[in-house]
């Protein structure tokens, strides 16, 4: 399989039968729009890539993601030609992570936010550092939670929780996000990716046929949730079209709380 159509992600093969997928950018890897469509569609490359039986998927250096960066999002405010096409791909980007067959493994240190973190919590099994700032800051922003948090935070976590961090924004470190049920594992920042790989490396090898038919079986529950997210997804792009979240991104740009009055 060529992932060379992919230049926006760095994609490796640290062993046999595992493919890692690295968010590698400027501003603490925040995601362009190269990037964006990208991360959408490279899960059906690997569906397809038989020599694929687990996925890692980390940041470079100091975090796992910043989020879209304020570039596309500010494009996304003022073109809705853009904002059509970022919805469609963040869209894409869920179900394909949701019906992609292989198991998919996340190590999550430092921030993750936004779309990084969509595919960190999509993940069939999350790592995350003990001081990892797990943050979904949407209402923020001055739009609704829709990347993803919606289809599976209220599974992973319960109702009661997943409203608490989705509505106020709070920060959630890595140990906080187990504790709750939000990641699978909890680590030392240092052991992130070692145990994340040790993980991918049980995945890779045992049987693919019965990790790939749990996953859908167990898929089914995010996928009887797509309603639910179809509609998280049109609120928060619909709310790209309304004052709030031009007073959120100047209030981000101005390094300020925002005021939405």
């Amino acid at each position: 399989m060529d992932y060379d159509r992919f230049p926006a992600l760095r994609v490796e093969r640290p062993e046999e039968a595992i493919l890692e997928i690295v968010l590698d950018g400027p501003n603490l890897n925040a995601v362009g729009a190269d990037a964006h469509g990208q991360l959408a569609d490279i899960w059906t490359a690997i569906d397809r890539d038989d020599s694929v039986r687990a996925v890692l998927v980390r940041g470079a250096g100091k975090g796992f993601s910043a989020g879209g960066s304020f570039d596309l999002i500010e494009s996304m405010v003022a073109d809705t030609a853009v904002r059509t096409r970022v919805m469609r791909e963040a869209r894409d980007l869920v179900y394909n992570v949701v019906n992609c067959s292989k198991p998919v493994v996340s190590a999550i240190h430092g921030p993750a936010v936004g779309a990084g973190l969509a595919v960190a919590m999509l993940a069939d099994i999350s790592v995350a550092g003990r001081n990892a700032k797990i943050v979904d800051g949407h209402t923020r922003l001055g739009v609704a939670a829709g990347d993803h948090a919606v289809i599976n935070w209220p599974l992973l976590c319960g109702m009661a929780k997943a409203k608490y961090y989705l509505l106020t924004c709070d920060v959630l470190t890595g140990e906080e996000a187990e504790r709750i049920g939000l990641v699978s594992l909890c680590v030392d920042d240092d052991q992130v990716h070692a145990r994340a790989l040790e993980v991918a490396r049980k995945l890779a090898a045992a049987s693919p046929s019965a990790v790939q038919f749990t996953k859908q079986a167990l898929n089914n529950w995010y996928r009887a949730a797509g309603p639910s997210f179809d509609a998280s997804l049109a609120l928060e792009f619909y709310g790209f079209g309304l004052d709030d979240v031009r007073e959120g991104v100047a209030a981000h740009r101005e390094k300020r709380a925002p005021d939405f009055g």
